[in-house]
């Protein structure tokens, strides 16, 4: 790398922070003023119009195309008076981000000019190409017919001068072709089942409600450095690169001061959340260096689902501004923490009672407790598919590493919890001890009054209840959340149902319902106790302990994705109306490509960079040292040259070494992957850049990460970790 490059990067680095233009008005003055909200159908709707929008949208009913058109009219005008210009569909293809075609709100007037227009059809259904999004073979390349239509549970909102429509995206045959389609389903199955189990406590409750709370981690790179390195701009990830001497060791980053950098992006992008009603609410620094998070107020699922694929459009765009480039990759960088985003979960009824917090009468506790032993038996029944639906060619590097949860799914429940649910099952006593509280008494048919607002945390836990919710921690930082809450919400809706069907079977043969409800809870944690773990699972002894108690221990990503092919689940998906047969097996198709494609390009990537970057910088180096060894022989002679030129040797044959292994091993590397490419399925295709190309890459990593010790730093072509990792 020349001088003149490296000032260049040096000049870019100490950029100082960007203004931002902080409204002036406190935040509950703007948040929401880019969305169609309640506030804002209130003013824009007719009486009628709004009430019957508002009441299809808290009751789940459908919409008619009359109504449609009268929202579509009061819709536009909103959007033009706020500078919208064109409208779009907004989807959630299967490719982990967000689809968009915008569309000018123009029509020939027949008269030479041009009206403003948008109908209800328009709002309400859309034919995007279906054919060149991943489908899984559901749609050939000549069937390019497929439907989007409008999701009205989730308000439409303007980003630079256009209305986005949130909607489903379907084939024109009805399968389902995106995230949002299934993740409806699986809620209204989850409400469905929930409402069922809940009315036994209550048999007001109308609806139960799955909310979500996810917590985003991202990296932030200077720009000027990310251009500088071909792997992260091709990759999101750095495919070499030794560790930096300083990393996260001193723990020193964690909370600690945020840099003003970057606490001119996060204001900046607080704001443009709240703008689109987007609750930000947390941010600091996390574990790893350039490390941070962004953390919102829960939500409705369905929402919160696709404020997170917004934010992370936003945080981009945001990012941009302000000399910055985010990386939502899982690992971008080896050795120090990866990035998740944890989903904490929960369900809660229409009368504002959270199920998975205990409460202070017997019937509250005892609703507490069956849901609880509900959500073990179904991620026990469930662990391989609930492992199969955050597995990815990215998150594969994250899990198991510098504090991320283990490919094992288990369930930390904490010790005040765990005693409880002993106590139930073994009937060893009528008292219940809860540390630092008085002593309660345990009825057969009752529950005491509990307190778990003191667990502890497991950061090894990929499922770990916290308080009054589970946090799924596994999830990956790049991934739709949609992907996980499928699974876990139809799981559930379907565990919920077999419960309640033994509880009505046991009630009509004459027993008492809260007993029928408590030894169906005794049955369901005897069932699933293979699921609870509470200690480090980042041991040897538990990947042991985990398969003898039967638990999915595969650690190929391709393989993890056979879980969506097994009997029970294909069945659960069925019973619960979330997805086909024939739509889990085009889901398995396009996760097996998009492994292989992923996988493929980094490999691209690293034999480009290794033969034409790295393969040149290193000759050049190992000419300075010959030329200088050489010298060496012409003025001293002997031994005494021998002598002060064998460092020199000894790096010139090292260096000599690791560049005949890059060559090597990229020769290799292409063989395997010309002999993957041709596999005759998706799955072995899959399995081989998992197996035989992904190995050699990482040989070739080590060697190049040896060469970056020995070669001069002005020859090095490629920004260091040192560099990348501390913003300055």
């Amino acid at each position: 790398m020349s001088d003149l490059r490296f000032k260049s990067v040096e000049v870019a680095s100490a950029r100082k922070p960007v203004k931002v233009d902080t409204p002036k008005e406190r935040v509950n003055k703007y948040y929401g003023c880019q969305v169609f909200n309640r506030q804002k159908m209130f003013e824009y709707l007719p009486k009628d119009t709004y009430e019957a929008l508002v009441d299809a949208i808290d009751n789940k009913k459908p919409l008619s195309r009359k109504l449609a058109d009268s929202v579509a009219q009061g819709m536009k005008q909103w959007a033009i008076e706020s500078g919208a210009r064109h409208y779009t569909h907004w989807f959630h293809p299967l490719t982990d981000g967000t689809a968009e075609k915008h569309d000018a709100f123009v029509e020939h007037d027949g008269k030479g000019g041009m009206l403003e227009a948008f109908t209800g059809k328009l709002l309400v259904q859309q034919e995007p190409d279906a054919s060149s999004f991943p489908n899984g073979g559901i749609r050939n390349t000549f069937e390019a017919r497929g439907y989007s239509a409008w999701d009205i549970s989730s308000p439409a909102f303007i980003i630079d001068g256009t209305l986005c429509i949130p909607t489903i995206f379907i084939s024109y045959t009805g399968e389902s072709l995106d995230y949002k389609t299934p993740l409806l389903k699986a809620l209204n199955a989850v409400d469905k089942a929930a409402t069922r189990v809940a009315r036994y406590f209550d048999p007001e409750v109308k609806h139960v409600s799955s909310y979500l709370g996810w917590e985003q981690e991202y990296f932030l790179v200077d720009e000027a450095l990310y251009a500088a390195r071909p792997d992260l701009v091709m990759t999101g990830r750095t495919l070499m690169g030794h560790e930096s001497a300083k990393n996260q060791q001193l723990e020193d980053h964690y909370f600690g001061s945020i840099p003003s950098r970057v606490e001119a992006f996060m204001l900046d992008l607080e704001i443009e959340c709240h703008k689109l009603g987007i609750p930000a609410k947390t941010r600091h620094n996390e574990v790893a260096p350039n490390q941070f998070e962004l953390a919102p107020v829960f939500e409705e699922t369905n929402l919160a689902n696709d404020h997170n694929l917004l934010l992370m459009s936003l945080m981009a765009e945001v990012a941009r501004r302000h000399n910055f480039r985010v990386l939502l990759h899982e690992k971008p960088f080896a050795g120090i923490n990866g990035s998740g985003k944890h989903n904490n979960w929960s369900l809660g009824t229409d009368k504002g009672v959270l199920l998975f917090a205990p409460g202070k009468t017997p019937e509250r506790n005892l609703q507490f407790v069956a849901f609880v032993a509900n959500v073990m038996a179904a991620v026990h029944k469930h662990n391989a598919l609930m492992k199969a639906t955050i597995i990815s060619a990215t998150n594969q590097h994250r899990l198991g590493a510098n504090e991320a949860p283990p490919a094992i799914i288990s369930m930390f429940l904490g010790s005040q919890l765990s005693r409880i649910l002993d106590e139930i099952d073994r009937e060893e006593t009528d008292e219940i001890m809860l540390e630092g509280k008085e002593k309660v008494k345990l009825e057969i048919s009752q529950i005491p009054e509990l307190r778990i607002d003191n667990t502890d945390r497991n950061r090894t836990s990929p499922f770990a209840f916290t308080g009054n919710r589970f946090e799924y921690r596994a999830v990956g930082s790049s991934a739709n959340c949609a992907a996980a809450m499928i699974a876990l919400n139809a799981a559930v809706a379907d565990q919920l149902n077999q419960f309640a069907d033994a509880v009505d079977a046991a009630v009509a043969a004459g027993e008492a319902q809260d007993t029928a409800i408590l030894n169906e809870v005794k049955k369901l944690i005897r069932a699933s106790r293979a699921i609870h773990f509470d200690g480090n699972g980042y041991s040897d002894e538990w990947k042991e302990e985990a398969a003898r108690r039967g638990l999915d221990v595969e650690t190929s990503a391709p393989l993890m994705y056979d879980a969506y092919q097994r009997p029970d689940t294909i069945e659960m998906f069925k019973r619960t109306g979330v997805f086909t047969q024939k739509e889990l097996e085009a889901r398995n198709e396009v996760k097996w490509e998009m492994y292989s494609k992923k996988i493929q390009i980094e490999a691209r990537v690293l034999g480009d960079l290794a033969i034409n970057h790295i393969i040149p910088a290193a000759t050049r180096y190992q000419s300075l040292l010959l030329d200088n060894v050489y010298k060496i022989k012409q003025l001293f002679k002997g031994d005494k040259a021998d002598k002060i030129a064998r460092q020199d040797m000894l790096s010139i044959e090292e260096i000599a070494d690791n560049m005949a292994a890059i060559k090597s091993n990229v020769e290799l590397m292409v063989n395997a992957r010309r002999k993957a490419n041709h596999m005759p399925d998706e799955r072995s295709k899959a399995i081989a850049y998992h197996d035989d190309v992904f190995p050699l890459m990482e040989k070739i990593r080590k060697s190049i990460d040896d060469l970056e010790l020995m070669v001069d730093n002005e020859i090095w072509p490629l920004p260091k970790y040192r560099e990348l990792l501390f913003i300055r």
